[in-house]
């Protein structure tokens, strides 16, 4: 097997397994209540802004800097904005806007495909300077993909798609890391200011859904403290993975 298959097999694994496990968790989730989804809802939306905010966003402005960083974010936000105008509302679910559950799941879902392709192309750079660093990357990258997985996973069951597809998609959520692995294991060192907008581009989109869509539903699904509470500790969950990780 020639290093670079070895290398896009590897990103292949750390991202589709990073999300596959968090869309395991929808097997866990027979007939859940509101309490508890409001609760989950928060607290992924918690760990989703950890994330983005002092793990994505800071490599973006270090790699390139300020500007680089906040012209990527600002392209993801608006390029979200577009791409959300045609997913289509399914109108059989308005009743309860079970359909904006699912719309939030499949909006995540696209973020953290955008997400993982620069974290690929991090992973591929990363083996290409040397082994350790690049299968160090590959692991973090693996863990931080995690949470997300669970974040895409938990609106989607919500708007009421079944596990198994959901478990399908969170995987395919990662096959980007895939083929960033490989495009920057065949480049070598990718350009940073390249990169540092990619990883732009993916905060900036996953802002937008987070605060746009995930968090104004914990309270449609169930108003009281403990959606609060729970995105709160999804907040600190996310501290502890970046800064452990």
């Amino acid at each position: 097997m020639s290093r670079l298959m070895a290398v896009t097999i590897i990103g292949f694994i750390s991202g589709m397994v990073g999300t596959g496990l968090g869309g395991l968790l929808v097997f866990f989730l027979r007939k859940p209540s509101k309490r508890f989804m409001g609760v989950l809802l928060g607290f992924t939306s918690g760990i989703m802004l950890s994330v983005v905010c002092f793990d994505l966003l800071p490599e973006a402005f270090e790699m390139a800097g300020m500007a680089i960083g906040f012209i990527g974010t600002i392209s993801g936000v608006l390029i979200i904005m577009v791409i959300e105008n045609f997913i289509p509302d399914n109108k059989s679910f308005s009743k309860n806007n079970i359909s904006d559950f699912m719309k939030s799941g499949i909006l995540m879902g696209i973020g953290i495909a955008l997400h993982n392709f620069p974290e690929g192309l991090a992973v591929g750079s990363g083996f290409a300077a040397n082994n350790s660093l690049g299968l160090g990357l590959a692991i973090v990258i693996g863990l931080h993909d995690m949470p997300e997985g669970i974040a895409m996973a938990a609106p989607l069951k919500i708007g009421g798609m079944n596990s198994f597809k959901i478990l399908i998609y969170t995987i395919l959520a990662g096959v980007p890391n895939g083929i960033g692995a490989f495009i920057g294991a065949l480049l070598g060192q990718i350009s940073p200011i390249f990169i540092s907008m990619c990883l732009g581009f993916a905060g900036g989109a996953m802002l937008y859904i987070t605060c746009g869509q995930l968090i104004p539903k914990t309270q449609q699904i169930y108003r009281g403290r403990i959606s609060t509470l729970g995105m709160i500790a999804g907040m600190m969950v996310g501290i502890l993975i970046v800064y452990m990780v």
